[in-house]
């Protein structure tokens, strides 16, 4: 039997992501670095949220979601994150890298930090960019994953040019572009919303904690072909959320779907099939929305926001996600919000761009996602 060569055959990711052996040090400013730990939550925060202000993002983080990011159960904090602190021991920078363990197509590493904008043009951020990069490398090539890899990192549209050249100048390509959306929702009688009606045997109830898990599934099966997107585990799934708002939430469920049909699909993922054959709840198409209160007077005006809204792709073309998204819109004007917000990739295969602006949601804010794909 003809085997191929050693020389012939295409390297592991372990070899394709040439990660080093020791991280470089971090010698800029005269500050000293250290991991993070959960008790730098307040700090973090603060710098953070003063990032944000002079960057010109339209967002701000609380304790609880600052708490949420370092209590990851999946999450090496010793390992993966540094801090850098002045002389009087104040915060004046952060980076870490974060993966996620429901990764089965492609394993990612996300970049996340900041220098304090009193402490920029010392050199810090090259440095500290460059200790998260090399950390990035070391963590792909030790998860054990022969996929393809990708290091990646976000930047808001507002972001200053100094950082954009950083990642250009590590070689990140632009990959994705997103938008962020709003609809205001004060005079619906002037601008209504679209009344929905399901067919078959499909119904539109409130979320709850049985219908949680299914909703996971249901994400799992929608976004499968959206770019970027990987499987969530339970935890990850369960994860971050002191701004859910379940009350503004809402799930499509199949009272009487085709089970032996859905378990012959070979379209149809193993965990779904096992939730089928035990009677679990088909939930096809979601609503989970989320009350971002620190951004309000960011904005200017509060809003419901929409976190996540899918739709199993056998139940696509059916109207589910119209009748979600204008159920959840209607809970946040019930709920007193002035506007509905959400974000959205603008090359969604699914049309969602579309389909948002014709329920009237326009462009406020943008961001994208740089790469170096391994």
């Amino acid at each position: 039997m003809a085997t191929t060569p050693i020389s012939d055959r295409p390297a592991s990711l372990a070899e394709r992501v040439a990660a080093p052996a020791v991280l470089p040090e971090l010698t800029a400013g005269g500050l000293t670095w250290r991991p993070a730990t959960r008790d730098d939550a307040g700090a973090l925060l603060d710098l953070r949220n003063l990032v944000a202000e002079v960057d010109g993002e339209p967002y701000r983080e609380s304790l609880d979601e600052m708490l949420e990011i370092l209590d990851a159960p999946w999450r090496d904090l010793a390992a993966d994150s540094v801090l850098g602190l002045d002389a009087a021991g104040v915060l004046r920078a952060y980076g870490y890298v974060e993966t996620m363990p429901g990764d089965t197509t492609r394993v990612r590493a996300f970049l996340w930090g900041a220098v304090h904008p009193d402490r920029r043009g010392e050199g810090i951020g090259r440095q500290l960019f460059a200790w998260q990069e090399a950390r990035a490398r070391q963590i792909l090539a030790a998860s054990g994953k022969d996929l393809p890899g990708r290091i990646a990192g976000f930047l808001e549209d507002t972001a200053p040019a100094p950082k954009l050249r950083l990642y250009e100048r590590a070689g990140f390509t632009p990959r994705r572009y997103y938008s962020d959306l709003e609809r205001d929702l004060r005079d619906l009688d002037a601008d209504p919303l679209p009344v929905v009606e399901l067919d078959g045997g499909l119904r539109l109830v409130p979320f709850d904690d049985e219908h949680d898990d299914p909703a996971r599934l249901a994400h799992n099966d929608a976004f499968r072909d959206h770019w970027g997107s990987e499987p969530q585990t339970r935890d990850q799934w369960r994860s971050a959320r002191s701004t859910f708002a379940p009350e503004w939430s809402s799930v499509v469920v199949d009272t009487a779907p085709p089970v032996e049909a859905l378990l012959a699909d070979p379209d149809t993922d193993a965990e779904t099939a096992a939730a089928l054959r035990a009677g679990a709840p088909l939930v096809v198409g979601y609503h989970l929305a989320a009350r971002y209160t620190e951004d309000f007077a960011v904005r200017g005006h509060s809003f419901g926001y929409t976190d996540l809204l899918g739709v199993r792709r056998a139940y696509r073309g059916r109207k589910v996600a119209v009748a979600l998204l204008a159920a959840g819109m209607r809970a946040f004007a019930s709920g007193g919000m002035e506007f509905a917000a959400l974000d959205v990739d603008t090359q969604n295969p699914s049309g969602a761009h579309g389909l948002y602006a014709s329920l009237g949601y326009t462009k406020r804010h943008g961001s994208r996602l740089l790469t170096i794909e391994l």
